[in-house]
């Protein structure tokens, strides 16, 4: 049945507190938001640690693009497309599914709850998993960047929540250099610099591949509908390594 079918049919008990809370409760209908404590407690015998955090995965991802694009003070229905373009082709979501997410975006962006809000709470969730919270920058940026450009507004949301992740200024560089073009592209992609030693560039190669197998990503909570999108992740991260050696001569 998986978490959908769970959260949807009632069939857990539970209490999630916050803006997050309170959009899930708009959106299925369920309270909840009743308790103050922020975390997220599930029946063991109806919904796995595992599914718990790829509901609030979910949950959060499409609710920070929901006050993501309304921070200009406006939603135009381009932005609206371009969440469903996302939805549909990058992460490939039945249209049962797309329904789901658009009621959760939609219910977001009429949530009193902030942008900062939205994306403390999901922090607290995925504090101790930095590769979700990469993917969830990597997610922004790519449905911002969707028109071709990254607007002000837009960037200095993506950059508070990357400040918050705890992310450095080098790796958020690393992330956006995959819709921006840069000077080393593949360098950035492997969070390295032309500088590197062969020695260091196979280091970094090794520790991304280790951290990012989409496997092991699942294994921390990244609901199945987002697995194209880590596998994508996972083939760049192997094509920039690649190209690297290729230019480098290297064994």
């Amino acid at each position: 049945m998986g978490w959908l079918g769970k959260v949807v049919g009632g069939t857990i008990g539970f209490a999630l507190g916050g803006p997050l809370g309170a959009v899930a409760g708009a959106v299925f209908g369920h309270a909840f938001d009743r308790s103050e404590d922020r975390r997220f407690i599930a029946d063991d015998r109806r919904l796995s640690e595992t599914e718990a955090a790829q509901f609030q995965f979910f949950l959060g991802a499409f609710s920070m693009l929901a006050k993501l694009v309304q921070a200009d003070g406006r939603v135009a229905e381009e932005e609206v497309d371009q969440i469903r373009r996302f939805m549909a082709h990058d992460l490939g979501l039945s249209p049962d599914r797309q329904q789901v997410a658009l009621n959760i975006f939609h219910a977001a962006l009429d949530s009193p709850g902030t942008f900062a809000d939205f994306t403390r709470q999901f922090y607290d969730r995925f504090r101790y998993q930095p590769q979700l919270l990469e993917l969830m920058v990597d997610i922004m940026l790519r449905v911002s960047l969707a028109d071709g450009r990254l607007n002000d507004t837009e960037e200095r949301l993506i950059h508070s929540a990357v400040m918050l992740f705890g992310f450095s200024e080098a790796r958020y560089a690393s992330i956006k250099s995959r819709y921006v073009q840069e000077a080393a592209p593949y360098y950035a992609v492997l969070g390295a610099v032309p500088d590197d030693s062969d020695d260091m560039i196979k280091k970094r190669y090794r520790k991304l591949v280790q951290e990012y197998h989409p496997d092991k990503i699942a294994a921390k909570g990244l609901p199945e509908e987002f697995t194209r999108f880590a596998e994508e992740k996972f083939r760049e991260i192997q094509e920039a390594y690649t190209q690297i050696k290729k230019e480098r001569h290297m064994r």
